[in-house]
Order: C-alpha cells, then sequence, then structure tokens
C-alpha cells in the first residue's frame, strides 16, 4: 500500500478514539470514572448525522454532536454526584441508554448520505511532495483533535485550574478543605469529556463512514477508556495509544482488502486482542499513573 496513504488513513482512523480518550482522560483525572463512552459516542454520532443532513451543514453536526453527548453525560455526573450512585454501574447504564436511544433516532436515516466535511487546503504545507499529502491535506477535526491534546496537556500542567482538577482527582476530601467546589468541577470534566465522546462519534458517521448504521461504533469507546489506561494518564500517551490503535485498525482492513489466507473474523478483532494484550500486561506492572481518588464517591459532609 501506499505509504502516504497508510499514514492517512491511520491519521483519520484515530481522530474519533483520541477525542474520546482525551475527553474521558480529563474526566478520570477528576477522579471520575465513566464507563459510558460509548453511549456517549453512538449518541453523538446519531445526533451529528441527523442535524448534519437535515442542515447540509456537518460543521452545525458535529457542534450538536457535542451537546447532546455532553448532556447525556451530565445525567450521569448529576446521578453520581449527587446521588452518589455506583459510578461504574451508572457508566454501564449510560452506554445502553446511548445504545438504545441512536437505534430509535437512527431508525429513519438508515442509507441515507450525510454532507462530508471537506479537506483543507493548506496553503505551502499542503504542496509538499510526500507530506502535504501525508500530514496536510485532511479535515479540521483531525487538526482540531492534535490540538486538543497540546491544550489539555498544556491546561493540567500549567493552569491553576488543572492543577486545582488533578487535585480534586488525587484527594477530593484535601480539595474540599482548601474550598474548592469539588462536585461542580467534577461535573464540569463530565461534560466535557462527554462532548469530546460526541465529536468522536459524530466523526465516524460523518466523516471516516458518511452514513448511519445502528452500533457503528463498534466498540470504540471502550477501546478509548482502555487507551486512557494504556497511557498512563497522560495526554502524549493518549495521542500514541489512538494512533497506534488506528495504525493496527488500517493495517486489519488493508490485509482482509489484500485477501490474505488469515480468517477474517481473527483480523477483524485483532485490534481489540492487542488492547486486551496492552491492558493485561499494564495491570500486571501495576496502574501507575492513576489518581487515587478515581471511582470514589464524594460526599461534603464525610
Amino acid at each position: 500500500m501506499d505509504p502516504v496513504l497508510l499514514v492517512a488513513s491511520i491519521m483519520v482512523s484515530a481522530t474519533p478514539i483520541l477525542l474520546a480518550a482525551i475527553g474521558e482522560m480529563v474526566v478520570e483525572k477528576s477522579g471520575v470514572l465513566n464507563l459510558g463512552v460509548e453511549g456517549m459516542m453512538i449518541t453523538g454520532a446519531v445526533v451529528g448525522f441527523a442535524v448534519a443532513v437535515g442542515s447540509g451543514s456537518p460543521l452545525l453536526g458535529f457542534a450538536l454532536a457535542a451537546v447532546a453527548s455532553a448532556a447525556l453525560s451530565l445525567s450521569f455526573g448529576l446521578l453520581t454526584q449527587f446521588l452518589l450512585s455506583n459510578q461504574v454501574a451508572t457508566g454501564l447504564g449510560l452506554t445502553l441508554v446511548g445504545l438504545g436511544l441512536s437505534a430509535l433516532i437512527g431508525a429513519s436515516y438508515e442509507g441515507v448520505k450525510a454532507p462530508s466535511l471537506p479537506k483543507l487546503d493548506i496553503p505551502v504545507l499542503g504542496d509538499l511532495p510526500v507530506v502535504g499529502r501525508m500530514l496536510f491535506s485532511h479535515d479540521i477535526m483531525v487538526y482540531f483533535s492534535l490540538a486538543l491534546v497540546v491544550g489539555v496537556w498544556a491546561f493540567l500542567k500549567y493552569t491553576r485550574a488543572g492543577l486545582i482538577l488533578r487535585a480534586v482527582g488525587e484527594s477530593h476530601d484535601s480539595a474540599h478543605a482548601l474550598g474548592y467546589k469539588v462536585v461542580r468541577l467534577r461535573l464540569a470534566a463530565i461534560c466535557f469529556g462527554g462532548a469530546c465522546a460526541g465529536l468522536g462519534g459524530a466523526y465516524v458517521s460523518l466523516v471516516r463512514v458518511p452514513q448511519w448504521t445502528e452500533g457503528m461504533t463498534a466498540g470504540a469507546g471502550w477501546i478509548a477508556l482502555a487507551i486512557v489506561v494504556f497511557a498512563g494518564w497522560r495526554a502524549w500517551g493518549v495521542l500514541v495509544g489512538a494512533y497506534l490503535f488506528g495504525g493496527v485498525t488500517v493495517l486489519q482492513l488493508n490485509l482482509q482488502a489484500a485477501g490474505t489466507t488469515v480468517p477474517v473474523e481473527l483480523l477483524s478483532m485483532s485490534p481489540y486482542v492487542v488492547t486486551i494484550v496492552v491492558l493485561v500486561i499494564i495491570s500486571a506492572r501495576g496502574a501507575a499513573g492513576a489518581p487515587a481518588s478515581l471511582g470514589r464517591p464524594f460526599h461534603a459532609s464525610t
């Protein structure tokens, strides 16, 4: 396969997972474990698709996909932060709600083609030999996802708000004792993670596969959760993990297209098998980098 096309395909394949994973990393940095990423992604996929088809504007589709998934994540936030429901069970319930809701909304959009994002024509850089087509001829969401990684890294490392968010994730009781609004901060992080997951889902339905198919995220939300662990809760690690998974996905698709003798079922499961193997290795070494308060409920009276 043409290496230029291969790298370009990997960037497109990695973008939805990167968007969802960087959002989930911020959520987990605040001490909250939201397993509803898959449900938020598929909700973003169907809302973004429906809005883009209705309005003719894919950018509006992306914007409302982010809003819809953020609203869905807010229900998770209200249940876990105010009613103190179990975060794992509530996150799983969020995924089930998202899958059911998307199937209901998307039923009338089967077989419809949505308008897709145009590729950016970057002056000078896009005209460079090899690297121009490889790196500088993508749609705006590819570059937005990369900028988001840089922004999240800088926010967590260099800003006061980022430091407070990390402090809440490490010890919510200490942060509360210092006067920080733990629940408000966590709700903001949860909404941000939901919006990112919605953008990732919309990218699947509007760019990667510009049509609506029930369950089209196909486990991407679970992969995003795994990548956060693989990355050790670091922004740059999330970027590497998303692009590695994107590379494995593109490789197995190319092997299928080339008519390899390996069964299609084995090739299709290979990205998920690789993810599981990596997580097992990481688990054996210990969850280094995990926020100390991750998954623990907080109540101001405690």
